[in-house]
């Protein structure tokens, strides 16, 4: 299995940055506890030093849902700045989101299609007059290159097939960046409320929040059995 997490500060100034970075140190570590395989995809750091912007993580491994669905949301930090030491704000948000997978193209040499043509510029007349340039295309994405690197035709659609792949895998990349750049919706979308996990402090120590009702159920019976004595009592002194 395979997923894509971004981690983001959204529009947020350098403390969702700081908070990000240490995000990031924590989940890595988690990931690799849990015995999941980890790529940094694309990381932008911040405007102080420390600071991460945003960063895409490709995962890998079994049960990845389950772990993911503990991070997924909103994160918050409960701290005084570090970069504004007079500032009031002491809550700082930050988000988590699972990016769609995009299809990447690989390429296989049965759907690549050659054309040879005449060579152009210098070279000499064998150049010219012999058609050992080579056009390659690859039928599924249509992207294409021509070589005339080498008098040999044989030569030239070796290092087209080899041109090829990389300008597909490049293709890969941009179809990869684009859809980072669709998700910067999820930098202006970010919860403030209902946080998936809360950190305080500059040692980043998480809270765990008990959302058990059993204490709450504690309370109301302790409420209960005092307003019960207390009843008693008033009734013992009328009597």
């Amino acid at each position: 299995m395979e997923k894509i997490l971004q981690i983001t500060a959204g529009r947020g100034p350098a403390e969702c940055g700081w908070v990000v970075s240490q995000v990031l140190k924590l989940f890595l570590q988690e990931t690799k506890s849990e015995g999941f395989r980890h790529a940094i995809l694309h990381r932008e750091k911040g405007n102080q030093n420390g600071t991460i912007q945003s960063v895409t993580i490709c995962l890998t491994g079994k049960n990845l849902a389950p772990f993911l669905a503990t991070w997924l949301g909103t994160i918050q930090w409960v701290g005084t700045s570090t970069f504004r030491k007079y500032h009031k704000r002491k809550n700082w948000f930050i988000g988590t989101f699972e990016l769609e997978m995009t299809q990447t193209m690989n390429v296989n040499e049965k759907d690549i299609s050659f054309q040879t043509m005449r060579s152009t510029g210098p070279g000499g007349q064998n150049v010219n007059k012999v058609n050992s340039a080579v056009r390659a295309i690859h039928t599924p994405t249509g992207v294409q290159v021509v070589v005339m690197d080498s008098r040999s035709q044989h030569q030239n659609k070796k290092l087209a097939i080899t041109r090829l792949k990389e300008k597909v895998n490049e293709a890969n990349l941009a179809q990869l960046k684009d859809r980072m750049t669709d998700q910067w919706e999820n930098h202006l979308n970010l919860q403030r409320g209902n946080p998936v996990r809360i950190f305080k402090g500059t040692d980043f120590k998480q809270t765990k929040e008990n959302k058990s009702f059993k204490p709450k159920r504690q309370k109301l019976k302790q409420e209960t059995n005092k307003t019960l004595r207390q009843v008693q009592g008033k009734q013992q002194k009328w009597d």
